[in-house]
């Protein structure tokens, strides 16, 4: 029930503009997207990189319904890229892309819009001297985003792959992905998944996600571990160490606006820390659509504007 009314709510501009307007939601809005525009997002960036921090930024919006939206999509990322490219941000920002937003979903060619969608921003993003990494969606979508990963990998070798540790099949991924020059950022998964292919105990998807950290941290690639989880933080750290990686051979990852000391802290000890900046119109629906998917989400949400640690 709460799960309908969450996605009712998204769809709903009277809603939004209410909610927009209430201090709590302004804050709330603030504290975890960087802005609207393009602009804004590199005026988040600049300031996250002067602390030592580095960016992968995603414009808001998945699954669009039209090929005019998913092309719209792929040029808001080329007019990012030249604006961070003019600000000499590219050395420490690169941008994440979910191939919904270019095309994925659309009916008949949907795979080969969103691979020419997404081939045009991998071609921007070396240019401007930097790296793309392909977002990963609900269970569904994951084969297909791995088949067009490979497909860009032959090109631009460099792109990023995201992995969801709660999902069953993840650990043979995860060896399939941890080869030399494979960059691949590890999270636990944020969409409401059938049992039948992802674990639902958090217990059991905290194991899933460390195995998961031994099979990267073990193998030739680059893994990026996306959590804010203390534990499976040092324990990362951890299984570096055991590994025989030095900073800089792995990163962290974190959200905008979620532990913002403890993003400083791992910076300040040497190790590389990536921010994942979302910005765009379409935040409203972003924000209320990841309550939807687990609205335990709420509970997260909550704690994060209480403590900024």
């Amino acid at each position: 029930m709460l799960r309908r009314v969450l996605l009712g709510m998204s769809r709903s501009p009277q809603i939004k503009k209410a909610v927009s307007s209430l201090p709590v939601s302004s804050g709330i809005v603030a504290r975890f997207v960087a802005g609207e525009t393009a602009p804004e997002a590199v005026l988040a960036t600049e300031k996250l990189v002067s602390n030592g921090l580095r960016v992968t930024l995603d414009h808001l919006g998945e699954d669009v319904t039209d090929p005019a939206a998913a092309t719209a999509t792929a040029d808001a990322y080329l007019d990012l890229l030249k604006k961070l490219a003019a600000a000499g941000l590219t050395a420490n920002a690169e941008v994440s892309v979910k191939l919904s937003a270019v095309g994925q979903a659309l009916p008949g060619d949907g795979e080969k819009i969103a691979l020419e969608n997404a081939r045009t921003i991998c071609h921007a993003a070396r240019n401007a001297g930097t790296t793309v990494t392909l977002d990963m969606e609900d269970h569904t979508t994951t084969d297909s985003t791995l088949g067009i990963l490979r497909e860009l990998r032959q090109d631009f070798p460099e792109t990023g792959a995201v992995l969801q540790a709660y999902l069953r099949r993840t650990e043979a991924d995860c060896r399939d992905l941890a080869y030399e020059g494979s960059r691949v950022r590890l999270c636990k998964g944020a969409y409401k998944e059938p049992e039948s292919v992802a674990f639902q105990d958090k217990r059991q998807v905290d194991k899933a996600y460390v195995r998961a950290m031994k099979v990267l941290m073990n193998g030739e690639g680059y893994p990026m571990i996306a959590s804010h989880d203390p534990r499976l933080i040092s324990i990362a750290g951890a299984l570096a160490d055991r590994a025989g990686r030095k900073p800089g051979s792995f990163e962290y990852q974190m959200l905008y606006g979620i532990r913002p000391e403890e993003q400083l802290r791992l910076a300040g000890l040497g190790h590389t820390v990536r921010i994942y900046i979302p910005y765009g119109e379409d935040w409203y629906g972003y924000l209320v659509r990841r309550l939807a998917e687990r609205p335990a989400n709420l509970q997260f949400f909550a704690r994060s504007l209480i403590s900024k640690k």
